[in-house]
């Protein structure tokens, strides 16, 4: 007489789907996107900040401004006309995002003024000014 081979002994990994290939793609991809993400959108210059003993972080900020000792002003690595910063800005962040504006130590205080007003005028309530904390 003759056996029958029963389906589940005979070739029982080939109904199963292997998942790990999968997986690794997922893993590699959430990598990618981590590594890409900007959560800070950064100046773009190298500003020598003021010191000060009252400095807080700010690790909420959405957005850095910097503001250069020749008056340029630099808003995500590109110059902008001191007068259209606030469209910039606005364009940039979100609805309750915040912006820290980092003047150098030599850039003139009426062209500091001059950014927040326009930063506030675009309707950015949160805004501001970056210092280097020095020892106490």
């Amino acid at each position: 007489m003759r056996r029958r081979r029963s389906l589940s002994t005979e070739g029982g990994d080939a109904g199963e789907v292997n998942l790990t290939p999968m997986l690794d793609v997922v893993f590699i991809m959430l990598i990618f996107f981590i590594v890409t993400t900007s959560f800070i959108k950064e100046s773009g210059v190298e500003i020598d900040r003021p010191e000060s003993s009252a400095a807080t972080p700010r690790p909420d900020a959405q957005l850095m401004v910097a503001i250069t000792p020749q008056g340029a002003v630099w808003v995500d690595g590109n110059p902008v006309d001191a007068h259209r910063v606030g469209e910039e800005v606005a364009a940039l962040i979100s609805d309750d995002g915040s912006v820290v504006i980092q003047a150098d130590r030599e850039s003139t205080t009426g062209l500091l003024i001059e950014v927040m007003d326009r930063i506030r005028e675009a309707g950015v309530e949160q805004v501001a000014v970056a210092a280097q904390r020095s020892a106490p």
